[in-house]
C-alpha cells in the first residue's frame, strides 16, 4: 500500500513539537531522528528511511515551485508552517544522490531575556539608537533565538521601524509599538545583497541582517551603523576577539585598517553563546559578553585583538563576561555538570581554577 508521505510528515512534525526536539532530521538509511537537548535520538517505531521514503517525505513538505528547484540546485531552504501548531525552518539537500532534511522547530512564542536566562546585560543592547551588535557561535546554539528576544523587546517598548532580512523567515513578530517589515530572500527579494542594498531607503531604525554571508554584507551592515541605524546580525565564529578577526580579514589588505576603523567606530557589543545540556534536562545558555567600551574600541582600531580577552577578563563590573566564567557560575549552581562544561570551554584548565574558586 502506497505510504501517505503527507500524513506521516505531519506525524513527524508532531512527535518534534510534542518532544521539546530541535530538531528532525529525515536521511536515507537512519530512522526519522530528533535532536532533543543536543542529542539524537532516533524515532524506532517509524522504518528506517529507503530513497522512495525519503523522497516522499521530503517533496511533502514542498510545493510545486519549491520542488523544480531543488531538483536544479539540489538544496534549497525555506519556512513550513504546520496546521498553526508550529514552523518550521528547512533545509532539504542532496546526499549521494538521495533527498534528506533537516528541519529546526522554530518556538511560536518569542521568549524574553529572562525566559531564555541570558544575561541582563543584554537589555542595555536594546536601548542604543545606532551601533552594531553581534551575536555569535556554532550552528543550533541559539543565536537566532537570541536575536529574536533583543528585536522583540524593542518592538514593545520603542515606537521604531525595525526591517529584518531572513533566508527564511524564522520567528514571526507581533507588530506592538514598533512597525516590524519581515523579508525573505525569493519570497519578498530576489536576493540578500539585493534586499541589504535597498534597505537604508525603506526608512529603517533598527535592521536584523539573519546572517553576515561575506565582505559585501559585512560592508553594507557597517555603513548602517555609521549611518544612525542599530544593526544587528549573527557569525559563525567561536569567540569575541575570533569574530573582529574575522570580519577585518574578510577584506584585502588593503581595506583593511578602514574596516578596523569602522568596526572601532559602530561595534557596539558582541554576546558569544553555546547551549549547555542541563542536569535536569533541557539547556541553559553560557555566554561571553563583549562590551565595547574605550580599552576595546581601540585594541580594534590597533589591531591587537589578542589583548581583548583580558578586558574582558577584567571589566566584569561593567557586565562583561568570558565564556569560562559564566561555565563555571552554571558549575557553581549545579545547573550543568563539569564533565559537559569542560567540553564547551575553549581553556578548560582555567576552568577547573575558576570552578575551585566558586
Amino acid at each position: 500500500m502506497e505510504l501517505d508521505y503527507k500524513k506521516q510528515i505531519h506525524e513527524l512534525l508532531l512527535a518534534c513539537a510534542r518532544q521539546d526536539a530541535s530538531d528532525l532530521h529525515v536521511a536515507v538509511g537512519r530512522h526519522p531522528t530528533l535532536r532533543v537537548d543536543g542529542r539524537l535520538v532516533p524515532l524506532t517505531s517509524y522504518p528506517i528511511t529507503t530513497p522512495k521514503d525519503a523522497q516522499g517525505l521530503v517533496m511533502a513538505l514542498l510545493n510545486e515551485e519549491q520542488q523544480k528547484r531543488i531538483l536544479t540546485a539540489k538544496e534549497i531552504d525555506f519556512s513550513y508552517t504546520f496546521e498553526d501548531k508550529a514552523r518550521f525552518r528547512v533545509n532539504a539537500y542532496f546526499q549521494r544522490g538521495n533527498l534528506s532534511a533537516a528541519l529546526r522547530l522554530i518556538p511560536a512564542h518569542v521568549r524574553t531575556i529572562e525566559e531564555l536566562k541570558l544575561p541582563p546585560v543584554l537589555h542595555d543592547f536594546t536601548k542604543l539608537s545606532q551601533g552594531f551588535f553581534l551575536v555569535v557561535g556554532p550552528a543550533g546554539h541559539g543565536k537566532s533565538t537570541t536575536l529574536a528576544a533583543l528585536l522583540d523587546e524593542i518592538n514593545h517598548t520603542r515606537t521604531e521601524h525595525i526591517i529584518t532580512i531572513e533566508d527564511p523567515i524564522e520567528y514571526m513578530f507581533v507588530q506592538d509599538r514598533s512597525i516590524v517589515s519581515q523579508r525573505e530572500v525569493e519570497i519578498d527579494t530576489e536576493s540578500f545583497d539585493r534586499a541589504l542594498k535597498s534597505v537604508l531607503r525603506q526608512d529603517p531604525d533598527v535592521i536584523m541582517v539573519g546572517e553576515m554571508r561575506d565582505a559585501e554584507s559585512i560592508a553594507t551592515a557597517l555603513t548602517a551603523a555609521e549611518t544612525g541605524h542599530l544593526v544587528f546580525s549573527t557569525l559563525h565564529t567561536n569567540s569575541a576577539s575570533q569574530t573582529i578577526d574575522r570580519i577585518i580579514d574578510s577584506f584585502p589588505s588593503q581595506q583593511q585598517n578602514q574596516i578596523a576603523s569602522q568596526l572601532a567606530a559602530t561595534l557596539a557589543g558582541i554576546v558569544s553563546e553555546r547551549l549547555i545540556p542541563r542536569v535536569d534536562g533541557g539547556r541553559l545558555p553560557a555566554c561571553e559578553v563583549m562590551i565595547a567600551n574605550p580599552a576595546i574600541r581601540n585594541l580594534i582600531r590597533e589591531r591587537k585583538t589578542y589583548q581583548i580577552d583580558l578586558v574582558i577578563e577584567t571589566n566584569t563590573q561593567e557586565g562583561m563576561m568570558t565564556l569560562n566564567r559564566s561555565l563555571a557560575d552554571l558549575v557553581g549552581r549545579r545547573e550543568v555538570s563539569m564533565e559537559e562544561a569542560m567540553l564547551y570551554s575553549t581553556n578548560p584548565s582555567e576552568l577547573s581554577i575558576l570552578v575551585d574558586k566558586t
